[in-house]
């Protein structure tokens, strides 16, 4: 299986990570420490703010982020204002064609709210339609993996519930950097620029997302009118002047017209919906993702796996850390390809994935000597009828928002309806066209989901809030990121600053869903030694270099003093922020 291009990377991030690579010693375990600090791995500071904070992929969504808090809004309304910032300033990866999930802590209620805005597949195309093309697969792009967005409608829901300005100040600042232009940052280039050559062929998008033809260029002036006012209609007119009014009627006349089957009443009848985070504690640290369609369980289980080892003691970077991660991910991942789906349609046995029992029976068929070649799933299904940004924001009063915002593959569909300024996500790409399968197409069915925000709690308490996106490699990182700061002892910037593992391969919930037979293939960003590489090797693992498909970090920690801890990304434009 190839290695798809990643979301969060450029020629630029991978040179950054090279530079910081290069300071490591090549002797295992040993690291050069930064100058002045003394700590590995870092490239920066946590940044330290006593009431708010904010960390996103994009400087400028940051900064609003915190003017939003400023100006008396929540965690929320300071996450809402940022993810309309980045649909307009990152295209590359998210916008209101797309989907959206969140973790909220509320300190009022001292509990966790998790809110799942994923969009159905259109009624009027189904698996027969699928069989009559010849398809196997479902295309990346144009009408046919288009789904329903739930982004707008997942603003208003958590706005209700957790927002203090009206949704058309949150908007404000989109809309005025829409008509006005804003600079394109360099890796939001390089990605628009991979894109341009791809989507261009779609109805709508070389008008609305390319200059002259071209995709803007590093510190080039981007506007998008388009965008400014169909968000001018949102912000007057609710979520229903996007699912059910004006903007609505466009998108069903417009895949009419180009062979697309999303129609005005697959818009009218959406709705997201409040469910209940699921959690495992590690070393006494509670870790909670939302479960199914979501993959975020799949973090859970992996890090169940890896509970009774001495990590701490292998050490990071060793043979035994990244052997024992990387089994322990094959085995969760064949779970993750057998039984994540649409809980409308098949009831995961989410309970019995993420149980402590059912850790210590997968994990007898972990090997400290060998590399599996297959994973089979450890529980079988029985059917019942029935690219991406990461954000996290925290204001004075305690709630922290954990939210991830996407439109799937790069830029999305490529389907661009006339005068929206919005490009659809092409999400319905995952589902399987085999029947019989727990995540294979139906009408009106939500497709299994990468998108997967994180929170973990320690007494009780909120402790952190964080993700890292980037398709398959997001529960890796949500793994990694905990091993890196429970396990290894680094702070939330070096945590995110390590050198990562993606292991690629696994048998997949999406696609012809192939099933794994040799071991797959192991990515190793550079830090590695050579010692532990050839150690990995003799294990029989496959082990590759790969440029960028380690994804994104955003993460905002409870400082014990008061106050909040954030990191960001290096490896992306982003930064974190406070006041």
């Amino acid at each position: 299986m190839s290695v798809r291009p990643n979301r969060s990377s450029s020629v630029r991030a991978v040179a950054r990570v090279a530079l910081l690579a290069a300071s490591l010693t090549c002797a295992m375990g040993a690291v050069a420490a930064d100058r002045v600090t003394g700590k590995p791995f870092a490239t920066r500071s946590e940044v330290y703010a006593p009431q708010a904070m904010a960390a996103t992929s994009h400087p400028l969504a940051t900064q609003i982020a915190l003017q939003t808090m400023r100006d008396g809004g929540s965690a929320m309304d300071a996450a809402i204002a940022a993810n309309a910032a980045l649909g307009l300033m990152e295209p590359t990866g998210n916008g209101i064609g797309g989907d959206l999930f969140a973790i909220v802590w509320d300190p009022k209620t001292k509990k966790l709210h998790g809110y799942n805005g994923s969009g159905r597949s259109p009624k009027a195309l189904t698996l027969e339609e699928f069989e009559r093309r010849g398809l196997k697969d479902i295309p990346p792009h144009g009408p046919l993996p288009v789904t329903v967005p739930g982004t707008v409608d997942a603003w208003f829901a958590l706005h209700a519930k957790f927002g203090r300005r009206t949704m058309a100040q949150n908007l404000a600042p989109t809309i005025a950097y829409a008509r006005n232009g804003h600079p394109v940052h360099e890796v939001i280039a390089y990605y628009w620029g991979r894109s341009v050559p791809v989507l261009s062929k779609w109805p709508g998008f070389k008008e609305q997302f390319t200059i002259d033809g071209r995709a803007p260029r590093r510190g080039e002036t981007w506007r998008n009118p388009h965008l400014a006012n169909t968000l001018q209609k949102i912000a007057e007119g609710g979520r229903d002047a996007f699912y059910k009014g004006e903007i609505a009627r466009t998108i069903d006349t417009y895949f009419k017209a180009n062979d697309g089957f999303l129609r005005f009443e697959d818009m009218a009848a959406h709705r997201g919906e409040w469910i209940d985070p699921v959690s495992t504690n590690y070393r006494g640290y509670d870790v909670w993702e939302l479960p199914p369609n979501g993959q975020g369980i799949a973090a859970l289980q992996i890090l169940n796996l890896l509970e009774p080892y001495d990590l701490k003691s292998y050490g990071f970077g060793s043979p035994e850390h990244i052997h024992l991660f990387v089994e322990a991910k094959k085995l969760a991942f064949a779970d993750r390809a057998a039984s994540y789906a649409d809980p409308d349609f098949y009831r995961t046995p989410t309970a019995r994935l993420i149980s402590k029992e059912y850790a210590r029976e997968r994990g007898k068929l972990i090997s400290m000597d060998r590399a599996m070649k297959a994973a089979e799933p450890g529980i079988i299904p029985e059917l019942n009828e029935g690219d991406t940004i990461y954000l996290t924001t925290a204001d004075k009063d305690g709630m922290m928002v954990s939210l991830i915002q996407s439109n799937y593959r790069g830029m999305g569909s490529g389907m661009t309806p006339p005068g929206l300024g919005f490009i659809f996500q092409d999400r319905g790409e995952q589902f399987v066209l085999k029947r019989g399968h727990a995540n294979s197409f139906a009408p009106g069915k939500r497709p299994f989901h990468t998108i997967i925000p994180a929170f973990v709690t320690k007494d009780g308490k909120p402790w952190l809030s964080y993700g890292v996106m980037g398709g398959a490699m997001q529960p890796q990182g949500h793994v990694q990121i905990l091993l890196n700061m429970i396990d290894f002892g680094m702070n939330l910037q070096e945590a995110g600053d390590a050198p990562r593992i993606q292991h690629d391969g696994s048998t997949e919930p999406a696609g012809q869903n192939t099933a794994m037979t040799d071991g797959g293939e192991v990515d190793l960003e550079t830090g590695y030694s050579i010692e532990a590489i050839r150690a990995l090797m003799r294990k029989g693992h496959s082990v590759r270099f790969a440029d960028g498909p380690y994804g994104g970090y955003q993460a905002i920690m409870v400082n014990p003093d008061g106050g909040y801890v954030g990191a960001s990304e290096s490896r992306k434009d982003g930064m974190a922020a406070g006041y």
